[in-house]
């Protein structure tokens, strides 16, 4: 995020996108609805009518892997409607022109026919949101999760930039992240490419540092992103694996292939809480400590660093993930040893500048926000103040591509996924209380849909893709549009991911969760 939490429920226009805001991040979505309740005007971007609608100015019902054309649609309104911020673009940003050679052929009324979303919407969008100063964009992984999804992020910064809404406090480009701490796995590396703080592996310099401070040898060469790992492994090309708090044979795409990959494999260590489906072709478990049996840190989706702190002791032999790596890695044949979370954090601090400034004590209370360079500096409330990291930002004109997989005749009804308020990936389910309240899935269906199939809410159907199928029971509602559906993934009774497609964004190597095309077929009852 360029921005904090905090600043949401003073901003006077949110632009929210790819988001169901208050299933996926309940506190975040109150905060929405408490800005909403002040007076500020919700814009929400959504193909489903999830409850944000209810408190929006505008709701824009967009079909699922169309928000390039969209974006494109709402900057095609600024520019010729005079309401870009010309300072801005003239000081702080390059690439205006390449960026309008493409914005000049999505004229809203072209693209209501691509996106589902009318014209004057889209001409209203682009108005509220341009000319208000305190407007922030909010997305999650509706925009991700597509085969264009680093193309979406890109146009959502061209929008942001090309109306002055960034660097500042209140106005910013603001991805809510999908788990506690993903931004910071990715803040340590968790990445293929970067060392911690988004250091290149490319950069000389920053490997040579890691392996002075390492005393090891720092490859060159990028490494893997999941889906190139999965079809690796299933080739036979990659051996071994070893998988920490992670169950890609149920939350992957196309589990089927990530079934068959991990059965392929020569070795699968898996380091879990509990005896996941992914565990279950592991050829050793390593049984990991929860968050109240650890001491460490969380780093949340507003970069701040947050104290975690342990209150019971671990379970059987069970132990912290940071001395079951120790320990693996000095068996391994390279001693490694550290006495607690905080030695750790120190030499985070002294190999990464986004941390330099963060020590143990300094994170009692609310913790810090990243970047942090010294050790008296207060943190960072908001990003890009000035400059950007390059320099001057970057305008990219960015054409619209349909997603890797469409609806026809065989397979007629867009299939989109995400999550319920009830239950948080697949490990929520073990909690007897949750399990009682919603201990199945129960896929949206439109009313004209269940009329067609001859079912209600409550009957089962079979939901068939080009790569598996399954069996669910259905809710009958005006929630999703007709010709959609929608399924969570928390149900191995039903895993959606059999459906899923498993074509990636070429970039990031995210799939595309969002957009699958199915057939509903009734069940025999």
């Amino acid at each position: 995020m360029t921005n904090s939490i905090k600043e949401i429920e003073h901003n006077d226009v949110l632009l929210i996108i790819g988001s169901n805001t208050t299933e996926a991040h309940p506190n975040i979505g109150q905060k929405m609805k408490q800005a909403a309740r002040r007076g500020a005007k919700l814009i929400v971007v959504d193909p489903r009518k999830i409850e944000l609608v209810d408190y929006a100015y505008l709701w824009l019902p967009i079909t699922p892997g169309t928000n390039v054309a969209l974006i494109n649609a709402l900057m095609y309104v600024i520019i010729t409607e005079g309401l870009t911020d010309k300072e801005f673009i003239e000081t702080r940003t390059e690439g205006y022109d390449e960026l309008w050679s493409v914005v000049k052929n999505y004229a809203p009324e072209m693209v209501q026919e691509l996106t589902g979303v009318p014209a004057e919407k889209i001409y209203e969008a682009a108005r509220t949101y341009a000319t208000t100063d305190r407007a922030g964009i909010f997305y999650t992984l509706g925009i991700t999760e597509h085969t264009s999804g680093t193309n979406n992020v890109m146009n959502l910064a061209n929008l942001a930039m090309i109306t002055g809404h960034v660097g500042k406090e209140y106005s910013g480009v603001n991805p809510l992240r999908g788990q506690n701490n993903v931004q910071g796995a990715c803040d340590m590396g968790a990445l293929p490419n970067v060392l911690p703080g988004y250091q290149s592996i490319a950069d000389a310099e920053v490997r040579e540092r890691f392996a002075s401070a390492w005393n090891c040898e720092i490859d060159e060469k990028f490494g893997l992103r999941i889906p190139e790992m999965i079809d690796f492994a299933a080739g036979g090309y990659i051996k071994a694996m070893y998988i920490m708090g992670e169950d890609p044979a149920l939350t992957d795409p196309n589990i089927n292939h990530v079934r068959k990959a991990l059965a392929n494999l020569d070795f699968l260590v898996v380091q879990e809480l509990f005896i996941s489906e992914t565990a279950k072709f592991a050829d050793v478990i390593l049984p990991g400590a929860s968050f109240l049996e650890k001491d460490g840190t969380f780093t949340n989706t507003e970069r701040r660093v947050q104290r975690v702190r342990q209150v019971l002791t671990p379970r059987g032999e069970s132990k912290p993930d940071w001395q079951i790596i120790c320990e693996l890695a000095t068996k391994m044949g390279y001693p490694m040893s550290y006495n607690s979370p905080a030695e750790i954090m120190d030499e985070i601090a002294d190999l990464t500048p986004i941390y330099r400034g963060i020590r143990y004590n300094r994170l009692e209370g609310d913790g810090l926000q990243w970047p942090c360079p010294t050790i008296d500096h207060p943190g960072t409330k908001y990003l890009h103040a000035g400059q950007f990291p390059r320099g001057k930002g970057l305008l990219q004109g960015i054409e619209y591509q349909p997603p890797a997989e469409l609806t026809d005749e065989e397979y007629p009804i867009l299939l989109t996924t995400g999550r319920m308020l009830y239950h948080y990936g697949v490990t929520t389910r073990r909690s007897a209380s949750l399990e009682s309240f919603r201990p199945e899935e129960f896929a949206e269906v439109n009313p004209e849909q269940a009329t067609a199939l001859g079912v209600k809410t409550g009957d089962k159907v079979k939901v068939v893709s080009r790569r598996g199928e399954l069996i669910t029971k259905v809710r009958v509602t005006k929630r999703v549009k007709p010709g959609m559906m929608f399924m969570t993934y928390h149900y191995k009774e039903s895993p959606v991911n059999i459906l899923t497609n498993a074509a990636f964004d070429p970039i990031t190597k995210t799939a595309e969760y969002k957009v699958t095309a199915v057939r509903l077929e009734p069940v025999n009852k």
